[in-house]
């Protein structure tokens, strides 16, 4: 075979799967469960790869588009206080009430882990493939994971106690670290091939991602099958929990933001209900208990078929005009 097309094979093979869509990230989930020595060889790389998968959304960025949204900025200011102080002071007071806290600490702590995390890094590009508005939810999702440093270990600080490994202040300072080396090598690459050609090698950059996020979810889900042979009901009530946060999250956002039109209102909706679990884990070291690290893998179901299943509803939506207030937002209507 010719050298030149020996080379070009990977670029044309990571554009294909670019071009997959949500159908390639609802396949990642079930390729992670059903192969766990992929995810034991995989497991110690947890922290490159949320490096790596936040490194590509950062030099993404739609500086233009970010700008213009930091502009008008009441509807972006709303959505980041609901998604990291609203949603874990809620789930933080729901589980003291119920008295989860004492009776499954590990579950307790997934989900208190779960509601401090910021937003997925691939929100924005899960919400472009669905046809929502993408900058909305990328503007969000910059302000948002700029304050989580300081969000989380206070509600740390406020729910956790001992339950968390390592103080409040560590976990802040480390969410910080990972967010500032992610952001200083993305402005690095911007810098060094420039944001035309990011642009213009978008979907093998799009097959890239799907690959890291293949490690990451393989790494989180090593031991799904095991578990699920060993104690299959408490396995199963979990996937069924993280399904029920999942889309309790995701519904509840898009009937607090419904003024601005249920297109925008669900892309939030997605933004909100997609939970940087893998920040928080890097955050963590993985030091986490055995219940913590099943209820992370089970969330890896919803958080990668959604996108596939709701994208119907979003056509739909994004087929019909959208009431948009842009007195009470504050707000445009630009898409990325």
């Amino acid at each position: 075979m010719h050298p030149a097309l020996l080379r070009a094979l990977p670029l044309r093979a990571l554009t294909w799967l670019g071009g997959q869509g949500t159908r390639a990230v609802a396949a990642v989930v079930f390729i992670a469960a059903a192969v766990p020595p992929l995810g034991a060889l995989l497991r110690p790389y947890v922290t490159e790869a949320i490096l790596v998968l936040l490194c590509i959304s950062f030099m993404r960025v739609d500086l233009a588009a970010l700008y213009g949204h930091l502009r008008r900025p009441a509807l972006v200011a709303t959505a980041t206080a609901w998604t990291t102080i609203g949603v874990p002071l809620i789930v933080g007071l729901i589980a003291h009430a119920t008295g989860l806290t004492d009776r499954a600490p590990g579950l307790a702590l997934a989900l208190m882990l779960q509601s401090m995390a910021s937003p997925m890094m691939a929100s924005p590009a899960l919400a472009a493939l669905m046809g929502l508005d993408a900058t909305l939810v990328l503007v969000t999702l910059v302000t948002a994971t700029a304050i989580v440093p300081f969000t989380a270990s206070l509600f740390a600080s406020l729910f956790l106690g001992s339950m968390l490994s390592i103080s409040p202040l560590t976990l802040g300072l480390k969410l910080l670290g990972i967010l500032a080396a992610s952001l200083l090598a993305a402005s690095a690459i911007r810098w060094l091939f420039g944001a035309e050609a990011i642009q213009r090698h978008k979907q093998p950059i799009d097959g890239f991602n799907i690959i890291i996020l293949l490690i990451f979810a393989a790494a989180i889900m090593g031991d799904v099958v095991s578990d699920l042979v060993a104690q299959p009901v408490f396995t199963i009530s979990l996937a069924a929990l993280s399904f029920a946060i999942y889309f309790t999250l995701l519904g509840v956002t898009t009937l607090l933001f419904r003024r601005i039109g249920y297109e925008r209102a669900l892309a939030l909706g997605l933004m909100v209900s997609q939970r940087n679990l893998g920040l928080m884990l890097a955050a963590t070291a993985g030091a986490l208990p055995a219940t913590t690290w099943l209820y992370f893998a089970m969330t890896q179901f919803p958080i990668h078929l959604s996108p596939y299943m709701l994208t119907p509803i979003a056509r739909r939506l994004t087929a019909r005009p959208q009431r948009s207030d842009a007195t009470t937002i504050g707000s445009t209507d630009h898409r990325a």
